[in-house]
């Protein structure tokens, strides 16, 4: 097959990839010149996908991938186009912004020709591809869905950094708009994905059609909002256990203990491209879903919650030296999207706080294009906080904090006899002194 990929990002690029490697023509598309020129050289436009810069090594000398800014170079002839364009949220009304995905529909539309299966993995509010893709391609391209052209919904189920693994791991949903349409995914994406086997699944590994657009945008969005309920969940044990004397990890490891009971772990942010941003497309639908909301206002609350216990452990911080320790939003992936680190460094700069910031997988200078001031370990400081689960950070020790008079560890990785003595406030702990 031709397959053509809308927007070569930490998913869409191994997209590209998975495909070539499963022996059909790829051309990917995207606006960044900096990033078709890369990956026309054989060259990773970012770091961290494991296994990419050996896949693109080979395939793109064979011929078999290449990019392009170009749709009119990549979309007309497509047996497929996957679109995975990214689609925000406005911070302030929590309602989707379609910018960036209604200039790629057009774009593609455009330049769209008879016979091609257009699937979109970019995760949507319920009713996005029926009711707003469906009719924009038809407008603009002259074309009849269900007759010249297929729309199907296919979420993108991935964590970047292992995307192969994933791909590999879990089920394809599709839903189309058409009998037809489902046919067509379901072989399209037989023919581009290989899956593991999973005896622990209720049906065997591979596509599977939830038979409507509708529940396939459902499916996506319930599996992130679930955790973002669960970790606000976890959040509002953490912040209890903690006024209380009780090790809330105790208490989740017990609970956890029986097949009943599944409570994720408590945390000082939920960032990513992912989770923060999900529960609001859902509630861009679904205006009612109180539990969801809260959920989503208390995780988003935790960075100001611990810095107002480290305020109220240690008095006015107006001038105090504090380091927050983690850009990332998660460990092990140079990845700021939605990171909770915005937020704690905000928080502490509003009490007069002079914040530094430290992150081993970022230089200096990459810290400053984010905002902030770089921190070295060792250097003096009064108030730290420990943002991101960095595995470098769970051997941290005082010496490496000289003059620290409390360290926050927001994701309780720190070991308590390593810091034996010093003022420390963990996540869903008593404050030990």
């Amino acid at each position: 097959m031709r397959i053509a990929v809308v927007a070569m990002g930490k998913i869409g690029l191994p997209l590209a990839v998975q495909f070539s490697s499963s022996g059909h023509e790829v051309i990917g598309v995207d606006i960044n010149k900096d990033v078709v020129g890369a990956i026309n050289s054989a060259v990773e436009p970012f770091p961290g996908e494991r296994d990419l810069q050996e896949k693109l090594s080979n395939l793109v000398p064979a011929g078999r991938l290449r990019a392009t800014t170009d749709y009119s170079d990549a979309i007309p002839g497509a047996d497929a186009v996957v679109i995975v364009v990214p689609l925000f949220v406005n911070d302030e009304t929590w309602e989707p912004d379609f910018a960036w995905m209604d200039a790629a529909t057009r774009s593609l539309a455009e330049h769209l020709t008879p016979g091609t299966l257009v699937s979109y993995e970019t995760t949507l509010p319920v009713g996005t591809t029926r009711n707003r893709w469906k009719p924009l391609i038809e407008q603009i391209s002259g074309l009849a869905e269900g007759t010249d052209f297929d729309v199907v919904f296919s979420p993108e189920r991935v964590l970047t950094g292992r995307v192969f693994t994933d791909l590999r791991r879990y089920p394809k949903l599709i839903g189309a708009l058409s009998v037809q349409g489902a046919e067509r995914a379901q072989a399209f994406y037989e023919a581009v994905l290989q899956f593991d086997e999973r005896p622990d699944l209720p049906r065997s590994n591979g596509v599977w059609d939830l038979g409507t657009a509708e529940a396939a945008e459902l499916a996506k969005l319930a599996e992130t909002t679930y955790r973002d309920v669960n970790i606000g969940l976890a959040n509002q044990f953490a912040l209890f256990a903690g006024d209380n004397g009780i090790d809330v990890q105790a208490v989740i490891d017990a609970c956890n203990s029986q097949p009943y009971s599944h409570i994720h772990r408590p945390g000082i942010a939920v960032g990513g491209h992912c989770i923060p941003v999900y529960p609001r497309l859902y509630l861009s639908t679904d205006p009612g879903a109180d539990i969801v909301r809260t959920a989503r206002l208390l995780n988003a609350s935790m960075p100001e919650k611990l810095v107002a216990r480290a305020e109220g452990l240690l008095g006015d911080l107006g001038g105090t030296r504090a380091v927050v320790l983690g850009a990332a939003y998660r460990g092990g992936v140079k990845e700021t999207a939605f990171s909770g680190v915005f937020p704690t460094v905000e928080a502490l700069r509003s009490r007069g706080s002079r914040v530094t910031v430290h992150d081993p997988l970022y230089t200096d200078e990459e810290l400053r294009t984010l905002g902030f001031e770089p921190y070295t370990l060792g250097d003096e400081v009064d108030v730290a906080i420990l943002h991101t689960d960095h595995a470098d950070y769970r051997a941290l020790a005082p010496t490496q904090l000289p003059g620290v008079k409390l360290l926050v560890d927001g994701r309780n990785i720190t070991d308590d006899k390593t810091w034996t003595g010093v003022p420390r406030l963990v996540i869903g702990k008593a404050s030990s002194h």
